[in-house]
């Protein structure tokens, strides 16, 4: 979906900047202002996310229940966190699903992102109750949940940079 983005992109005609020095890609229609203080704050969250994942790997490798909680409570905490920017992004960014072809692309790509998201919520609920549960030798679920986290905040940065940093 990134290339797809990309491909628009660049297939965008050009325009003169309000400075009249350079030109730039007419991609972004100008009824739609992404405001960039939350999405910074997003791919943070993200972040932040794999640090208390790994936190949560390291308390499950030394048997201690309460931190690995602690850590993957604040894991979907950070998920949820990061849903509630891009949820704040979508309503401050004045964008319909139909209008053009950028505000279908930004609502496919982030929404996609969203719904990974949302599964990497479910994951962590799901390796909290295994945890409670008495798996507590079985440290393999609460590693997995970190990796998934990893690849997530690839995926988000990924977003990041492509959606609303190159614009």
């Amino acid at each position: 979906m990134l290339a797809v983005w990309w491909r628009f992109r660049e297939a965008a005609p050009l325009k003169l900047s309000s400075d009249k020095g350079k030109m730039l890609k007419d991609f972004v229609p100008k009824s739609v202002k992404i405001q960039m203080v939350p999405a910074n704050i997003l791919v943070l969250t993200m972040i932040m996310a794999c640090l208390v994942a790994q936190y949560a790997v390291y308390a499950a490798k030394r048997s201690d229940r309460a931190n690995t909680l602690l850590g993957v409570g604040l894991t979907g905490l950070m998920g949820l966190a990061a849903l509630n920017a891009q949820s704040f992004l979508w309503h401050q960014s004045n964008a319909g699903v139909s209008k053009s072809r950028y505000e279908s692309m930004f609502f496919a790509v982030t929404g996609t992102w969203f719904v990974l998201v949302i599964v990497g919520v479910v994951f962590t609920l799901v390796t909290a109750f295994r945890y409670v549960g008495g798996r507590t030798a079985d440290s393999e679920v609460v590693a997995s949940h970190a990796l998934f986290w990893y690849i997530l905040t690839g995926i988000s940065i990924a977003v990041w940079f492509v959606v609303y940093v190159t614009k």
